[in-house]
Order: C-alpha cells, then sequence, then structure tokens
C-alpha cells in the first residue's frame, strides 16, 4: 500500500482553509468564492483567465462569479490593453474594503491554525508549500494562485 499519509494531512489542511474561507465569508455576507475573487484581486486588475485557474472555474462558472459579484458593486471589468478580447477585474471601493477586511480576517484565523512553530520550521514549510504552489500542472503549464 501507498503512504498517503502527506496526501491525506494536506487534504485535511485544504478542508480547514476552505472552512476559514467560509467562516469569513458569512460576516461579509458573500460566498467563499466572493471572497477568494475579491482577496485575489487586492494586487489590481486580474485577468479572467487567471482567476479561472486558480479558483479551478470553467470559464461559465468564473463569468457568472464576477456578474454576481459586479452586480453588488465589488468588482469592475477593466478591458486589457494589449488585448481587446481579454478583460480584467478590479475591484472597486467597496470591494476593495471587504477584500482587506476578509483577507487580515482569513490570514489571522490561517496562522492560528499553523500555531507556534519555530521560524526555522515556519520557513521550511513556507517554502516547501510554495514549492508545491509553483510546480507545474499537467493540465496547465502556470502556477496555481494564492
Amino acid at each position: 500500500m501507498e503512504n498517503t499519509q502527506l496526501a491525506t494531512a494536506l487534504v485535511r489542511l485544504a478542508h480547514l482553509v476552505s472552512r476559514v474561507y467560509g467562516e469569513v465569508s458569512k460576516e461579509f455576507e458573500a460566498t467563499p468564492q466572493q471572497i477568494q475573487l475579491l482577496c485575489m484581486t487586492l494586487g489590481g486588475p486580474t485577468g479572467m483567465s487567471e482567476m479561472s485557474r486558480a479558483l479551478g472555474l470553467e470559464r461559465s462558472s468564473m463569468t457568472g462569479l464576477v456578474d454576481r459579484a459586479e452586480r453588488r458593486g465589488l468588482v469592475v471589468r477593466v478591458r486589457d490593453p494589449h488585448d481587446r478580447r481579454a478583460c480584467g477585474i478590479e475591484l472597486t471601493d467597496q470591494g476593495r474594503k471587504i477584500a482587506l477586511g476578509a483577507h487580515s480576517k482569513v490570514t489571522a484565523q490561517v496562522e492560528a491554525l499553523v500555531g507556534e512553530i519555530s521560524a526555522d520550521d515556519r520557513e521550511r514549510l513556507e517554502s516547501l508549500v510554495m514549492g508545491i504552489i509553483h510546480t507545474p500542472r499537467p493540465t496547465t503549464d502556470a502556477p496555481l494562485q494564492t
């Protein structure tokens, strides 16, 4: 039998982080996916394709998610100056306020999950996780986004 302890641990960790997003999203009367979308867009306009890959959503689901966030006044679509067929998603002032609050709460709760570990272990864990995140996947050559 294969040793699946690491895979099992990572799956359980993913469920814990998903639960954190679920709890935080309730505070902001949003869905976990909307909170993830807003947090991903904090760095500036983000392309629909990039977000679709990072969130693991098909194009139609991504479009629906952005449509709902746009109707709530949280995001706006902006044209890509280099490709007029493409658009990016940008936060509105209200969206930025929610994204900043949600991001702060999510990161604080995830930090609490990590607990008290040594600086060396923290650095090693971060390096290992980033290595996993940025490893190209068979279905795409783009790293997962956080």
